[in-house]
């Protein structure tokens, strides 16, 4: 599926709840659902600065286009890393760099957040532009 193929099908299944806390709970059953990351990730190298909870991204490059594995220690957070992995892992650098994660403010999730996790939320966003930049560099 392309970048706007993926965040549409997002926006589609959070459109199907009107009330905030079913979409928290759709957000924690995606973070159950998020493939787990390998414990030798989750050491503070991969660990996401500028978050209230522990996350760790680890990027693999391979053939042309970045996977990402994620973690995080609190089940809210998770479900928004495991968005954001459903949304960016297997795109090249390039389509990491200049993706536009509309759906974010589409499924309402900026504005459901309290200030230290949308600040969380950037810090993840920001983190995986820095990998598909620093992948990007070293592939030319």
């Amino acid at each position: 599926m392309t970048l706007t193929e993926v965040q549409d099908s997002i926006i589609d299944e959070f459109a199907l709840f009107d009330d905030w806390m079913d979409k928290y709970n759709l957000l924690i059953d995606m973070g159950k659902d998020l493939p787990a990351i390998d414990p030798k990730y989750k050491v503070k190298d991969f660990l996401i600065e500028g978050c209230q909870s522990k996350v760790w991204l680890h990027p693999e490059f391979h053939d042309g286009s970045i996977s990402f594995t994620s973690d995080s220690d609190a089940i809210i957070t998770r479900g928004i890393v495991a968005l954001l992995v459903k949304v960016l892992s297997g795109r090249t650098p390039e389509e990491i760099i200049a993706a536009d994660l509309y759906f974010i403010d589409k499924i309402g999730l900026r504005q459901n957040l309290s200030p230290t996790r949308s600040n969380g939320l950037l810090s993840m966003v920001r983190q995986m532009k820095l990998y598909a930049m620093a992948y990007n560099a070293t592939a030319k």
